[in-house]
């Protein structure tokens, strides 16, 4: 591998930190001095790819600690300046609150018990919340924010599982953002940590055996001194541990160094599923980033024994990216023939992938999104667009009945693992309306009562427009607007384009309190669902992966030039915004047609897709983007990798790019990077931007005021840039 040296000196970075620090405090904070290069080339596939800022990989070194400190204090001081950056944030904690209490991850068990994560109005973080029947108390289990007091440092619930019985719940907690959860085991009686802890526990896949007495979760390998990043996710183990024995004596059961005979690959990350019902335990395996994977299937009465009698049921090649166990019966949900998706169900008395009958079939309007068992039926969701609808079958209704909604919107069924219910419980939520959770009993949907949503007051009518944009190869994109009513087609409104494009996630209808503030101030939100998202199924995803990358951006730079010739906003008052993945949609529009744009947001997006791959995570989403070592796909990844687009002496937008301190996903440097070759390349003279959080990560386990406050600053640097706010005097 190659590796860097450096040639030049230290004091040249030195003396930019005293330039920047020098500036931090005053009224009118001007424009930091650039980032020392220090040049780097490699040839990789006969192309020259130079990285002169690759030395701010090395984000452990105080050097460097020290440069990305001094860039998140320039950056505070000048969004401090904008006048009404402090009136948006208190406008959007405002919203926050007034919308009551925030609920998720809704779990129904047997004898009526239901768990949940809950942010009472007006705080911080989520708890780990329990009560029995709906109209039953409600019992705080684990509340982070008692860690939080304690360190100092912010932690947040990352996922929880109960047991079958209810008697315990096993839950991961980490800090700072870093989603580096540790396993913890509660008794819910006394709602008492058993101290039963497991550290590097970052999957969700805690699955409890039927007796609710052990449970499996897959660990993380304790890293070794010197080792690289890459080995982070390698010869992950599937442990099982029985409540009340020592840690220590938890059992390795599965996985690449365990069960080496079924020929897993390093990266090969399982988890092991049971259910009450079923004499069979199913393993299955990921890269932790596509869903697809291997599939074993063993007697569950083989669990612990030297010699599991597992079988292969299926691989990559069968594309399944869902299932549920049942009885002797494996259900999954598959794309293979089928880009719209289809279920089928296996008797695993006879394993055999071919035997696998249709049991839900392609829908002809909409994608298969996800399916759930309860006791007598099978409920698909379906995507129509951003909106996702329900689908009941039952052996009384094999060809499905629709499940009406109470009103347009996206539907998620509420998870009854244990199939203890004949109703369906299921949470909706609309652009314009806040979730509601209902239970719908056959006949009709009634409100749970679970979440109470107050009127907020002063909020704008709003209006909402889907339309769909032709773009470079006449493929429709499909977008959907968001605007108060009466809104004036005249160039004039600050408007946000926003789109993910990648491992087919797509925009979906949902309601935001802190889209609000920026509605209110006059504004138009723009989602695109771009090639890349699995709006339109399979197809639509695999035209934005990989060598087909490009119409990813390609598509929202048609998007972006609809916006205006449609009038709803100019070049100097539209915006570009992308998150994690959907930094290549935003870094490459912007690079690729910078004269589109006033303004850009790059959150803790991917910059550099040439070296991602060198990173832990990186490792995961060679399946996604391709690997640079591969001379087929490394092409594309060059072209996706914003970093390495960024042109000399060309007017780039005013570009903030946002990135928590802690991430796993995407390692901090990428915004790093991006941001020095910004500042020394952009000839437009205006500000490029590092916001920095130094107490989170990639946003999941961010508080509730880390999230409002990043809003603010986002809002308030796109209006300033778009002329509709000023700075201080």
């Amino acid at each position: 591998m190659f590796r860097f040296r450096s040639n030049a000196p230290v004091t040249a970075l030195g003396a930019w930190l005293l330039s920047a620090a020098s500036v931090c405090s005053a009224a009118n904070v001007p424009t930091p001095s650039v980032a020392p290069v220090r040049e780097v080339s490699e040839t990789m596939h006969g192309v020259v790819v130079k990285d002169p800022y690759r030395y701010l990989e090395q984000v452990r070194t105080p050097e460097v600690q020290a440069w990305y400190q001094a860039q998140g204090d320039y950056t505070r001081a000048t969004l401090d300046q904008i006048a009404m950056r402090d009136g948006l944030e208190r406008r959007i904690t405002d919203l926050t609150s007034a919308s009551g209490d925030a609920i998720g991850s809704i779990s129904r068990m047997p004898g009526d018990k239901i768990l949940y994560l809950k942010r009472p109005k007006g705080e911080r973080q989520f708890k780990l919340a329990m009560r029995i029947g709906l109209q039953g108390a409600e019992r705080i289990l684990v509340d982070p924010e008692l860690d939080a007091k304690r360190t100092g440092v912010p932690h947040a619930i990352n996922y929880f599982r109960p047991s079958w019985d209810g008697k315990y719940v096993a839950y991961g907690l980490s800090a700072g953002g870093s989603e580096n959860a540790s396993l913890h085991i509660l008794d819910v009686a006394s709602a008492t940590d058993l101290g039963q802890t497991f550290p590097r526990v970052q999957q969700s896949q805690v699955n409890w055996t039927p007796d609710s007495r052990s449970l499996t979760f897959n660990q993380l390998k304790a890293p070794t001194p010197g080792e690289s990043d890459t080995e982070k996710y390698m010869d992950s183990r599937v442990m099982w541990h029985t409540v009340g024995n020592e840690p220590q004596k938890a059992q390795a059961v599965f996985g690449p160094t365990v069960t080496p005979q079924l020929g897993l690959a390093r990266l090969d990350v399982a988890s092991i599923t049971f259910t009450p019902d079923s004499p069979w335990m199913i393993a299955r395996t990921t890269d932790t980033t596509l869903p697809e994977g291997l599939l074993f299937v063993a007697p569950f009465a083989d669990l612990g024994k030297s010699n599991i009698r597992w079988t292969r049921i299926s691989g990559y090649e069968d594309k399944i990216t869902e299932i549920e166990l049942h009885g002797n019966d494996l259900y999954f949900m598959t794309h293979a023939n089928a880009p719209r998706k289809h279920i089928l169900k296996l008797d695993l008395r006879s394993p055999q992938l071919q035997r696998a009958v249709e049991v839900v079939p392609s829908p002809v309007d909409g994608v298969l999104q996800s399916f759930s068992l309860s006791r007598n039926a099978l409920v698909v969701s379906i995507r129509q667009g951003t909106e996702i609808v329900l689908r009941r079958y039952t052996p009384a209704k094999p060809q499905g009945e629709a499940i009406p909604l109470p009103f347009n919107g996206a539907a998620s069924v509420v998870n009854d693992a244990a199939r203890a219910y004949t109703d369906v419980m299921y949470t909706l939520s609309g652009w314009t309306q806040m979730p509601l959770t209902y239970v719908y009993n056959g006949k009709d949907s009634v409100d749970s009562g679970l979440r109470v949503n107050p009127v907020l007051p002063g909020l704008p009518d709003m209006e909402v427009l889907n339309v769909e944009v032709p773009s470079h190869d006449g493929a429709l994109v499909p977008m959907t607007l968001l605007f108060k009513k009466g809104l004036k087609r005249d160039g004039r409104n600050p408007t946000l384009l926003n789109a993910y494009g990648s491992y087919g996630f797509s925009m979906t209808a949902g309601f935001a309190p802190a889209r609000m503030a920026w509605i209110e101030q006059g504004g138009v939100l723009a989602l695109a669902n771009v090639r890349g998202s699995g709006v339109h199924g399979d197809a639509w995803y695999r035209a934005g992966q990989k060598a087909t990358k490009a119409n990813t951006w390609k598509d929202g730079i048609a998007c972006a030039q609809y916006l205006i010739a449609q009038g709803f906003a100019s070049p100097q008052t539209l915006a570009v915004m992308g998150t994690s993945a959907g930094g290549i949609f935003v870094g490459r529009s912007v690079t690729s047609a910078p004269q589109l744009f006033a303004a850009a947001i790059f959150d803790v997006g991917v910059m550099d897709a040439v070296r991602a791959e060198d990173s832990a995570n990186g490792i995961t989403n060679i399946s996604e983007f391709g690997s640079a070592a591969n001379p087929k796909e490394f092409p594309a990844l060059l072209e996706m990798s914003t970093y390495h687009q960024i042109m000399d002496g060309t007017a780039y937008p005013a570009i903030m790019l946002v990135h928590g301190m802690n991430d796993p996903r995407v390692d901090v440097w990428h915004s790093g990077k991006a941001a020095a070759r910004l500042q020394a390349a952009s000839s437009s003279k205006k500000p490029v931007l590092l916001r920095l959080d130094m107490q989170a990560g990639h946003g999941m386990g961010s508080t509730a005021t880390q999230r409002n406050a990043m809003s603010a600053d986002i809002y308030a640097f796109l209006l300033w840039q778009m002329g509709k706010a000023s700075l201080k005097e």
